[in-house]
């Protein structure tokens, strides 16, 4: 097989062919020089067969010549046409090698250098997938991140529990492809869970939705504070996945307790209805994260709660707030009746409040109540109580002042109000009071009377025209 292959002009190269092309083309001017003698020269002497061979012979070996030298030709057109293809971005594309030449060899290093780059963008395009996932991870993080931002700054800010849960649900829908998400909190007094807040579409159905755990899929994470998860992989009993389904309409679910001082206070979750659908290890852990901001909002909602009771001053006027004023009535009207003394109380209600607000904004109504504030503490004595009762109600509380004595101080606080204000040159700015003087026994021995009293005899002054006192 050696020595067929040795013998075959494929095994040869190029520079091997073209020497033999070149040797087989020479022949054609020693056939032009036979020609001419077999024509002019050989006619004379007389005809000869060898003279024919010969020339037969060189037309022959010239065609063979043309032959190889048209091979190598055309594979060299073709490893070029290959490779401008190749070029061009068609990388999938092979040069033939099938025979051992420096056409070969170009054909097969090109070869080689195309499935360099098929593997290079094999490599890149993996790489770039990774960069797409790592690039959603991280968009995915920083959303997260932002919306806990959000609702830290709510917390923070002393929002109420109920606008910080409600945004914390709707941010928490938009994890894990979720339709719908529900937080439900322990009923007082009770072991039964009711659905507190809920976002999603065509999720009115939740709203009057009560769970006990204790026959429901919350059992477990109820009692061993762990993840309820319910998706593809994680089924469970039949009894228990129906009875979920019916009250959630949901097929897939994740659930995190929320928890304070050991007890779990509440349940927040997520869910959809995709089939086949499996929760991932970040799904827990970003739920995880929002559940301890339930957690945060409700133990601060709990101190902001305590602290009020035990605060007895307003922030904004340093008069006494609403809680102190119907303890200390209620102080001062349980002395009256024991020593057959009286006692009244006056409110106090700006007039046209609202339309102030409106015009000039909350510093200058701030202001503008301060005022107000001082002027009525400035009436009385140190042994009456004046406090702020609501955004725009001062309450008064004089011990030992009959109605009659309460009228004129009242009255007096009126036309201070009144004349303090009058000088402002903007009419809009100037302010007038409505109230109601009221008096323990004459309408009511206990707080509330006199206070609901007082504030239907302040609503009457409004109708009647304000800037009056009534009692």
């Amino acid at each position: 097989m050696r020595k067929h292959k040795d013998l075959s002009l494929a095994s040869k190269g190029l520079k091997y062919k073209l020497k033999i092309s070149f040797y087989l083309m020479s022949i054609l001017p020693l056939l032009v020089c036979i020609y001419l003698v077999s024509n002019y020269i050989l006619p004379q002497i007389g005809f000869k067969m060898d003279i024919v061979a010969s020339i037969l012979i060189s037309i022959f070996i010239a065609v063979v010549g043309l032959y190889v030298i048209k091979e190598v030709f055309d594979r060299i057109l073709s490893v070029t046409s290959e490779a401008k293809l190749i070029a061009a971005g068609d990388v999938s594309r092979m040069v033939d090698v099938s025979r051992e030449d420096e056409v070969g060899d170009l054909g097969d290093s090109l070869n080689q250098l195309t499935q360099r780059i098929r593997s290079n963008m094999d490599e890149l395009k993996s790489y770039s997938e990774k960069t797409t996932e790592i690039n959603i991870e991280i968009q995915k993080r920083v959303f997260v991140l932002s919306n806990l931002l959000q609702i830290s700054s709510l917390i923070t800010q002393g929002s109420g529990l109920d606008s910080i849960i409600r945004l914390t649900i709707e941010r928490v829908r938009l994890l894990a492809n979720s339709d719908i998400a529900y937080i439900l909190f322990k009923d007082e007094n009770a072991d039964t869970f009711s659905m507190n807040v809920y976002d999603g579409m065509n999720s009115d159905y939740l709203s009057k939705i009560k769970v006990i755990p204790q026959e429901s899929v919350f059992d477990k994470l109820v009692k061993t504070y762990k993840p309820l998860i319910l998706d593809e992989e994680n089924l469970l009993p039949e009894n228990l996945s129906a009875g979920f389904y019916e009250q959630f309409k949901l097929k897939n679910t994740l659930a995190l307790p929320v928890t304070l001082k050991g007890k779990v206070i509440g349940i927040v979750g997520i869910g959809n209805n995709q089939v086949p659908f499996l929760y991932k290890k970040d799904d827990i852990e970003l739920l995880d994260i929002f559940a301890k901001q339930v957690t945060i909002a409700v133990e601060n909602d709990r101190l902001m709660h305590k602290v009020e009771k035990l605060e007895i001053k307003d922030a904004l006027t340093g008069l006494y707030n609403q809680a102190f004023i119907r303890s200390s009535l209620k102080a001062e009207i349980k002395r009256a009746i024991t020593y057959h003394r009286p006692c009244s109380f006056i409110l106090v209600e700006v007039d046209n409040f609202q339309e102030f607000q409106c015009n000039f904004g909350a510093l200058q109504t701030e202001a503008a109540l301060k005022k107000v504030a001082y002027l009525i503490k400035e009436s009385v004595t140190e042994l009456d109580h004046v406090g702020r009762f609501g955004d725009h109600t001062f309450a008064i509380i004089l011990p030992e002042k009959t109605k009659r004595q309460t009228k004129e101080i009242s009255e007096e606080i009126r036309k201070k109000i009144e004349f303090a204000f009058g000088e402002e040159e903007d009419v809009k700015k100037r302010f007038t009071v409505s109230g109601a003087v009221t008096e323990n026994p004459l309408d009511g021995v206990e707080p509330e009377q006199l206070i609901n009293k007082a504030e239907e005899l302040a609503g009457l002054a409004k109708k009647q025209g304000k800037n009056k006192i009534l009692s």
